[in-house]
């Protein structure tokens, strides 16, 4: 038998049944899976957006945690330690993120809670020192304009406000020091 294209299909294709749904969902799930980390949450909207019957997605996602192939509380100590780290997050971005991937309650907690201080403050002292703008020290309004711009920063971070300013002035503070020959 020839197809439409005129090439001839092989025997086996014409006696295949329709692909398995769970067959085809499994697969959807480890190549997810081989990508990266991935919480139950994005996993159960990439097989809906499959058209993956939701009983079935249910079953396959409760099997993938059994053998622990979908660990939430794992993923959720992973993201906060690269997006806190790469990306300078404060908590409550890292809160904020976990939530849309559906981490929230104890695991989100429980992730953030492995988030030191000292961490968190180190990321964000290492993000101004990278983005901070050449200044006149001896101008006062230069010297606010830019410690806004850097709580600013910070704060759309998810840092502290509190904690935004200190270190904004902090980092400010040495990069004076530093253009006086101070530091």
């Amino acid at each position: 038998m020839a197809a439409r294209s005129g090439r001839p299909v092989p025997p086996q294709a014409e006696q295949d049944p329709e692909p398995d749904p769970e067959s085809v969902a499994r697969a959807i799930l480890l190549r997810q899976l081989t990508l990266g980390p991935r919480s139950r949450l994005q996993l159960e909207r990439k097989l809906r957006e499959r058209n993956v019957p939701d009983g079935l997605a249910e079953r396959l996602l409760d099997r993938f945690e059994e053998v622990g192939l979908v660990d939430d509380a794992e993923f959720a100590r992973l993201w906060v330690r690269s997006r806190g780290e790469t990306k300078s997050l404060g908590r409550a971005a890292l809160r904020r993120e976990l939530g849309e991937k559906g981490i929230t309650g104890d695991a989100a907690e429980d992730a953030l809670g492995e988030l030191s201080p000292e961490a968190e403050e180190g990321a964000a002292r290492r993000l101004l020192a990278r983005r901070v703008r050449p200044f006149d020290p001896d101008d006062p309004a230069a010297r606010d304009k830019e410690l806004r711009r850097l709580v600013a920063m910070l704060a759309r971070k998810g840092h502290a406000p509190g904690a935004a300013f200190r270190i904004a002035a902090e980092v400010l503070e040495g990069t004076g020091e530093a253009e006086h020959g101070e530091g």
